[in-house]
């Protein structure tokens, strides 16, 4: 299975248990404050924040937050300055790592995504290192229980542009801008849809095949979700369902 499909099913479960700690809105506010500072508080006219509060809505964040977000950014509120910054590093198996921040302190930061490597196993990049392999994509994934051809049928006109099976998931790709038109689209269908998001794909992939080193990695990417500064965290591995749940146990 594909290291996003199997990252972004790590990701739905742990979000559970960070909506109840408030910490996936937390993490939800900061995009918002800084997508209306780059680019105003009107959704209409601004795109990235248009994707981040149906990102919000998705997770259930109430619209009177996802308001107070967005006044703070314009100065009708008071809120702290965040800086967007994206490291790249490479995690035990020459695993590749985007990973995206929202700091009031870069400097404090810097220090402890460092140690997260340091101690995990793993290391830095320089700038480009990485980053070059990965691109922005819409990504669906859709209960394998749903016949291929009703899928199919369903994303095709509506801007998708590929479609494999991908373990227990279908993963319907297409265009950043259209995810959320392929979404209401398999929705309409009546048909499971588990995650859709904007995300950055790889088109490079790590195998992983020893459960020490998917233990590893694991460990490195759950320790970076846990970090306040942490928004999302992008990866290349390529991992079987079996060995995951072996490196899980």
């Amino acid at each position: 299975m594909s290291g996003h499909s199997k990252w972004a099913t790590i990701k739905r479960k742990k979000a559970i248990i960070d909506q109840k700690k408030g910490k996936t809105f937390a993490k939800l506010a900061r995009q918002i404050d800084v997508a209306a500072r780059l680019g105003g508080g009107d959704p209409a006219t601004n795109a990235p924040l248009r994707t981040i509060i149906q990102k919000a809505k998705a997770s259930s964040m109430t619209n009177d937050a996802i308001d107070r977000a967005v006044k703070r950014a314009t100065g009708e509120a008071q809120g702290s300055n965040y800086e967007a910054i994206t490291y790249e590093a490479y995690a035990p198996g020459g695993v590749a790592l985007l990973i995206d921040i929202l700091t009031d302190n870069r400097n404090r930061t810097a220090s402890d995504v460092r140690a997260i490597f340091s101690k995990g196993g793993g290391s830095m990049a320089a700038p480009g290192a990485v980053g070059w392999q990965f691109s922005r994509r819409g990504v669906i994934l859709v209960d394998r229980t749903a016949p291929e051809d009703d899928v199919m049928n369903a994303v095709l006109e509506h801007g998708a542009d590929d479609m494999l099976d991908d373990g227990s998931v279908w993963r319907v790709t297409c265009d950043a801008t259209k995810v959320w038109e392929v979404k209401t689209a398999l929705e309409a269908a009546a048909l499971p849809v588990q995650s859709a998001e904007s995300t950055m794909v790889s088109s490079q992939t790590v195998a992983v095949t020893d459960v020490g080193v998917a233990k590893a990695i694991l460990k490195i990417l759950d320790e970076l979700e846990e970090h306040d500064d942490v928004q999302d965290v992008y990866s290349n591995f390529d991992i079987s369902e079996e060995l995951l749940e072996a490196a899980a146990s």
